[in-house]
């Protein structure tokens, strides 16, 4: 279990760490900086720095973890990153099944690949689904999420460093938005928050805005 710093979990299972940048979103990935100084410090788990790494002693953890927690699933990689197995995949969404006392918030920016397993993936009542959608080249996320059989989606406008306008929340049952921090971060407007505040508002989404 690893306690973290993001306002909207508790406690992150990073039974897989690493990524590759896939949007405009990745250019100041917090993730991958992480990784860089875990690495530095002679952590054992990222030897590979942010090469995309499998842990399997990692895989079922959370059967181990009695009290109750909100579960951020991989917040140092993707889940659905094209270097993980299928097979790998499908073992978490077992695990997060048995472990039915837990809820687990799992985002990617990968939501083609999301469409593909749908099918393959037991969907659990404690299974949360997100995707990122920083700005509105990425609107087909949504459309991608509300394909899958979740029971509960979310959208993760974090970093959020473009309007948008046409984003539909319909059938999304939370929004998260966020700007970036850091030394090069990209500024957010208040009216892009504002807006999204408003569309969750019509549309009854929970809304999170991330300080």
């Amino acid at each position: 279990m690893s306690k973290t710093k993001i306002e909207w979990t508790e406690t992150s299972w990073n039974a897989i760490t690493g990524c590759t940048k896939i949007s405009d979103g990745c250019q100041n990935c917090y993730a991958a900086t992480f990784a860089k100084r875990l690495q530095a410090m002679g952590n054992p788990r990222y030897a590979n720095g942010f090469e995309v790494t499998i842990h399997e002693d990692l895989l079922e953890k959370p059967l181990e973890w009695k009290k109750p927690q909100m579960i951020f699933v991989n917040s140092m990689s993707d889940l659905f990153h094209d270097d993980v197995p299928d097979e790998i995949i499908v073992r978490m969404f077992n695990t997060m099944r048995k472990a039915s006392w837990h809820t687990f918030q799992v985002l990617t920016k990968r939501t083609e690949r999301l469409i593909r397993l749908n099918n393959q993936l037991d969907w659990a009542p404690n299974i949360w689904m997100g995707t990122s959608i920083e700005n509105s080249s990425y609107l087909f996320r949504r459309d991608d999420l509300i394909a899958t059989q979740a029971n509960i989606k979310f959208i993760s406008a974090e970093p959020l460093i473009g309007t948008l306008t046409n984003l539909n929340l319909d059938g999304i049952d939370w929004l998260i938005v966020g700007g970036e921090s850091g030394a090069n971060s990209r500024p957010i407007s208040e009216e892009w928050v504002i807006e999204l505040q408003q569309k969750a508002q019509l549309s009854n989404t929970a809304f999170f805005f991330n300080l």
